[in-house]
């Protein structure tokens, strides 16, 4: 089955991008993220997305402070080894600026980093447009982080 935007995605990914095209992207990956995590700078802890016939959606507060929040998001797969992580992102949201910084992803879906790759822009541009296609997907199944949502480090503690 061919998803419609992967042809798409292919001539974003190919392109020269400006360095405004990419704060533009970093910020609309920043409300996609808020509009899932509305409350998300007063959340605290391991929250759990559960949507019925998707799997669960992960997201980790590892750092609160008056103008960011450091957030790890993820899926866990199921795996001979155990639970394995994919995508699995470390994101920095500046608050003051609606902007997001992704500081490691690590995912299996696209030739996205093969081996260290310098922060470029073309580099830094391709690990956006990733998030902001996986951000649009969870949205588009219903994944939110709210009140409603459960708090793993409450149930575990």
């Amino acid at each position: 089955m061919q998803f419609p935007w992967v042809s798409q995605l292919a001539s974003l990914l190919d392109r020269a991008p400006t360095v405004g095209q990419l704060l533009d992207l970093c910020e609309e990956n920043y409300w996609q993220l808020m509009a899932m995590a509305p409350g998300l700078r007063r959340q605290q802890g391991l929250l759990k997305s559960s949507r019925p016939g998707q799997m669960d959606l992960y997201l980790e507060v590892l750092e609160q402070t008056p103008y960011t929040t450091v957030v790890h998001l993820t899926y866990y797969f199921s795996h001979h080894r155990g639970q394995v992580p994919d995508p699995d992102a470390v994101l920095r949201l500046y608050h003051d600026a609606a902007q997001v910084e992704v500081m490691n992803l690590r995912q299996s879906a696209l030739p996205l980093n093969a081996g260290y790759q310098h922060p470029s822009l073309r580099n830094r541009w391709k690990v956006q447009l990733f998030l902001s296609k996986w951000l649009a997907f969870c949205a588009h199944q219903g994944h939110r982080f709210d009140r409603s949502s459960e708090l793993l480090t409450e149930m575990q503690g």
